[in-house]
């Protein structure tokens, strides 16, 4: 049974349309890049899947059920925004976290903070944008979900970063989970793809695996994603 399913997905922000009937099927334990340009509609089909937000028209299942309580224990998001209070401490973060998430592993994080040198005291007031970020990236990949939702993971962190927070994704998922990277960064995250979706002013344009793109187009993901969505 696949993890995700949307049938005629739509939604529309006034006379904008966002999505437009979208069809998809995610199987389970597979790694996934949502590709697409900026405002092509990547971040509203993650907020639709997490229950941020509510389709104008058709229907969209996570384990076979609507968003809601039960998606949200096996669902595993990462915003493309800094959502946590500055005036905490990481460590207060990693409570909230623990006492909200049954399947949070605080060894998981805190081993993970431990590699990139980021104090549990440390205020996140004093932080960078990219290290709030890998410390937001840490909490959700200490989950166990069966589905993680990362909305633009390594758009602020520094190239010599990235290497470990891909590694850290690519670690910290069971094998039977899968794991959804919505980015325009895709040179950099293609090494770790099973899938990928191209979308386009709402629209699913290809899906495909990494292999056959590059057996069908003799081409990489990068270099087929930059022929599609030239300018």
């Amino acid at each position: 049974m696949s993890i995700l399913n949307a049938k005629n997905l739509t939604k529309k922000f006034g006379k904008k349309t966002a999505l437009s009937q979208v069809d998809l099927e995610i199987s389970r334990g597979r790694i996934i890049g949502l590709l697409g340009p900026n405002g092509s509609g990547k971040s509203t089909l993650i907020k639709i899947a997490t229950g941020l937000l509510v389709p104008t028209a058709g229907e969209i299942t996570i384990d076979g059920v609507a968003p809601g309580v039960h998606t949200k224990n096996i669902t595993s998001y990462l915003s493309e925004q800094t959502y946590l209070n500055s005036w905490m401490k990481v460590n207060d973060v990693i409570a909230f976290f623990e006492d909200f998430y049954e399947d949070f592993n605080r060894i998981k994080a805190e081993n993970m903070l431990k590699d990139l040198n980021i104090s549990p005291e440390e205020r996140l007031k004093t932080m960078s944008k990219g290290t709030k970020e890998k410390v937001q990236l840490i909490l959700v990949m200490s989950r166990s979900a069966q589905l993680y939702l990362l909305d633009e993971p390594i758009g602020g962190v520094d190239p010599a970063a990235r290497d470990y927070i891909l590694n850290t994704i690519i670690t910290n998922y069971q094998e039977d989970a899968s794991v959804i990277i919505s980015t325009h960064l895709i040179a950099d995250i293609e090494q770790i793809l099973d899938d990928i979706i191209f979308i386009s002013n709402g629209e699913i344009t290809l899906t495909s695996s990494v292999d056959e793109v590059r057996e069908k187009y003799n081409k990489s993901v990068d270099g087929l994603f930059r022929e599609v969505f030239k300018c």
